[in-house]
């Protein structure tokens, strides 16, 4: 069994027992959420569209840590004009472990 689930402005395949680092989300470490968000459910042979979202479906995560990726350089430049500028940008993130996914009948 697996779902389609939206966080973040993003979409993610995940299933059960899966570790997932999406965009940060303001929940305390350890703590369970519940994602309403669901795209899809496919459970064997049986696949579940949303009109955008599934109705009654949802998806327990627990919040296993926050951090910050690794630092992506940019990088702005105009050859003969004397200019050159650099930045760093490092993305926050939140790890989610699923818990488990329900789709209410």
């Amino acid at each position: 069994m697996f779902a389609v689930i939206k966080t973040g402005g993003k979409q993610y395949k995940v299933k059960v027992g899966d570790l997932l680092k999406v965009e940060k989300l303001d929940v305390e470490e350890g703590k369970t959420i519940k994602i309403s968000d669901v795209l899809m459910v496919v459970d064997g042979d049986k696949t579940t569209v949303g009109t955008p979202n599934v109705k009654g479906a949802t998806v327990s995560a627990k919040v296993n840590s926050h951090g910050r990726g690794p630092k992506i350089k940019i990088v702005k430049f105009h050859r003969r004009k004397q200019y050159r500028k650099q930045m760093g940008h490092r993305q926050a993130y939140t790890e989610l472990s699923i818990l488990k996914i329900s789709e209410k009948k």
